[in-house]
C-alpha cells in the first residue's frame, strides 16, 4: 500500500477510494476528466497580471503587491506550495513595506483551478496572517469550491509524485 502523505487527516473512506484508483492506474484519468486543461500563465509577468486581477476583484483595499513570481525553491514535500512575505525596511526617514507572493513552479503545469486556489490562498494572507476561521472564510468567499480544490490538489500532487 502506498503512503498518501499529502492526504493525511482525511477520512479513511476517501483514502481507500484514492488508493483503489491508484492501484487500478485510473487516478490520472479521473483527474484529467475533472480538470482537462492546463493554463497559459507561464511567465512571472502573466502570473502577476493574473494575481492582480483577482486581487482587484476581491480585495481592492488590500496592500499592493511588489512582486509575484514562480519559485523553483518551493516544493510540496517541504510543505510549501506558495508563500506570502511582508518585508518592512527603513529607507531614509520612511518605513517602506513590500508584499511578495511566490508560487511553486510546479503550478506552471497544473490545471488553472489549482493555480487559482493557491493564488487565492496567498492573497487571503494579505488580510489574515494565520490559518484561522476568518482566513478560510475569506478563501471560500473568493472561491466557493476552495476546500474541494484543496483536496483535489492534494490528490493531484500524490498522482504526480507516484506517476
Amino acid at each position: 500500500m502506498t503512503t498518501l502523505h499529502y492526504l493525511n487527516g482525511y477520512p479513511a473512506a476517501l483514502l481507500e477510494r484514492i488508493q483503489t484508483l491508484l492501484e487500478q492506474d485510473q487516478l490520472g484519468t479521473w483527474l484529467e476528466r475533472k480538470y482537462p486543461s492546463r493554463h497559459d500563465i507561464q511567465t512571472d509577468k502573466a502570473l502577476y497580471q493574473y494575481v492582480a486581477e483577482l486581487k482587484q476583484h476581491y480585495m481592492k483595499n488590500a496592500p499592493a503587491l511588489a512582486k509575484v513570481a514562480y519559485d523553483n525553491q518551493q516544493h510540496p514535500v517541504k510543505g510549501t506550495l506558495g508563500t506570502n512575505t511582508f518585508v518592512a525596511r527603513v529607507q531614509g526617514g520612511k518605513l517602506k513595506s513590500k508584499n511578495e507572493i511566490r508560487i511553486a513552479a510546479l503550478f506552471r503545469d497544473a490545471p488553472e483551478a489549482f493555480l487559482r486556489m493557491i493564488v487565492i490562498h496567498e492573497l487571503s494572507h494579505l488580510k489574515e496572517k494565520d490559518h484561522n476561521k476568518a482566513f478560510y472564510q475569506l478563501c471560500c468567499h473568493m472561491e466557493p469550491d476552495y476546500h474541494q480544490l484543496e483536496f483535489d490538489l492534494r490528490v493531484w500532487l500524490t498522482w504526480r509524485e507516484l506517476a
